[in-house]
């Protein structure tokens, strides 16, 4: 029996791109570090303008030679096919996502993983039940027409997906663009490329034809993002991540006039009135201001509480604060883990001391914990709550994309509905309150993509997704993910 030399558990998996049905390396290869410690994950190969051709030319060839005629039963029954892969291997995801992210086991077991193969089941579902519009037409000199709408295919697909939640945001792009008869080059972000590698095994290992899912590593600008951003024979972007990212990618494509689809950032607010369940508002912004360190696009950095409570409520979110676990993912007792990584450690603890500097009153946190092991080389910093500062400060126009959030007092609905919209986004708000009424007038009234009433991060996956101003363009989910991935035509039939 051959047995790995004795050292091989130290040595660094080497994570290759995946194209044209193979694993393809690269000359260039980057680190992927762990955000706990600040060991070596992997070796990451790094996608030059020949790859990233390369995995473009793949796609389009699969995608001609068959794949964009595939039924929409036969795609379905891939997409179950992909999901069961995951699941027969959810314990090693499970290991990929929190190698990467450093985020709680129990999270990347309950969220991240099952949320994947859900994404891939959902689509292949909806699109064996999907119906096309359908109209009867009558014209003033006795004819009749029939028109319905056909889904086509729009050809490849590029996609580019956060580090945040990698698996989950990944498959979310991945499931529907194949789902519509699309062919795939997708980049994860360099930061987690882990479970995306794990993705490209089950695409092979099932049997997806050569080309219709490709796999390109690196980074964004002037490297693999944007050589695939940039490419000819690209049909359309999905991107999600930064603001200023996007307005880029959007100027790269606008000469093609190529379809795109953003999920950008968020600067959230979250509104308590006095009447509402106090306690479980204060669960509920603990859940949205600190989950996975803050860092999900639909958490609470803003948050507004009715003035006869205010006190109480920054007492008890204090209290509640307090007693989340910073620690390793493999520890049961962990509530929250670390930052993506020490680069992005600083640009959250300069906002830490910009806030200061501006006159907030710190509550909580505002500083890096100490633990005296090798957690001190990685990127945790404590959950951090401020006070006093005024809707034109930075740390309250801009997002942190960490676990902080500003409490500021109100007295009026219509004051508070008036602050939330004062903001250049508007991905996502919650509002609290026992007052139904008030809840749908406020939800009503507020400048955002989603709003949550008595609840926070709740998705249903046939839902529409997506954010106003500069927080992204299109919506995702359900039907509305079907129309994104497709080219819309209207056949129309005269009858009579």
């Amino acid at each position: 029996m051959n047995q790995e030399p004795a050292d091989a558990a130290r040595t660094p998996r080497l994570l290759r791109h995946y194209i044209n049905g193979g694993f393809v390396a690269s000359a260039t290869t980057f680190a992927d570090v762990s955000p706990v410690d600040g060991t070596l994950v992997a070796q990451v190969c790094e996608a030059d303008a020949a790859t990233v051709d390369q995995a473009v030319r793949a796609a389009r060839a699969a995608q001609l030679a068959g794949w964009r005629d595939t039924t929409p039963a036969q795609r379905a029954d891939w997409l179950h096919r992909i999901a069961d892969g995951i699941q027969a291997r959810f314990d090693e995801f499970v290991t990929a996502e929190v190698a990467d992210t450093g985020r709680p086991l129990t999270q990347a077991r309950t969220l991240d993983v099952a949320r994947g193969i859900a994404n891939f089941r959902t689509f292949a579902d909806l699109i064996r039940t999907a119906n096309s519009e359908f109209f009867e037409t009558h014209t003033p000199d006795g004819s009749a027409y029939i028109n319905y709408v056909r889904r086509k295919p729009l050809g490849v697909i590029g996609i580019i997906s956060p580090w945040n939640l990698p698996l989950l945001l990944f498959s979310w792009k991945v499931a529907p663009a194949l789902a519509m008869g699309n062919c795939v080059v997708a980049k994860p972000s360099e930061e987690t490329p882990g479970s995306a590698t794990l993705l490209a095994e089950v695409m092979h290992d099932v049997g997806l034809p050569p080309g219709v899912f490709n796999l390109i590593h690196g980074h964004g600008p002037n490297a693999a993002g944007e050589f695939l951003t940039r490419h000819p024979d690209i049909s359309a972007i999905t991107f999600t991540g930064e603001s200023r990212t996007g307005s880029t990618i959007m100027k790269t494509v606008a000469d093609g006039v190529k379809e795109i689809s953003f999920e950008l950032g968020g600067k959230n607010a979250a509104v308590v009135f006095a009447d509402a369940d106090f306690d479980a508002a204060v669960d509920g912004v603990v859940k949205s201001s600190f989950t996975n360190a803050g860092q999900v696009c639909l958490c609470s950095e803003r948050v507004y509480v009715e003035r006869p409570i205010f006190d109480r409520f920054v007492a008890a979110l204090k209290a509640r604060t307090e007693k989340l676990c910073i620690g390793a993912p493999d520890d049961p007792a962990t509530t929250m883990g670390p930052l993506i990584s020490r680069g992005h450690r600083e640009k959250v603890l300069s906002y830490f001391r910009l806030a200061v500097e501006e006159g907030a009153t710190v509550v909580t946190g505002g500083g890096v914990p100490q633990f005296g092991d090798a957690r001190d080389d990685g990127a945790f910093v404590l959950p951090t709550i401020w006070t006093g500062l005024p809707d034109t400060a930075r740390c309250v126009t801009e997002e942190i994309f960490g676990p902080v959030c500003h409490i500021a007092p109100f007295d009026t609905e219509e004051e508070v509905i008036r602050r939330v919209n004062d903001s250049a986004y508007g991905l996502a708000a919650s509002i609290w309150t026992t007052q139904l009424a008030r809840g749908h007038r406020v939800a009503k009234q507020i400048e955002t993509g989603i709003v949550w009433v008595n609840a926070w991060f709740v998705r249903d996956l046939r839902t529409p997704f997506g954010g106003a101003k500069l927080s992204g363009i299109g919506r995702e989910g359900g039907r509305h993910s079907l129309d994104f991935y497709s080219e819309l035509t209207n056949v129309c039939v005269r009858v009579a």
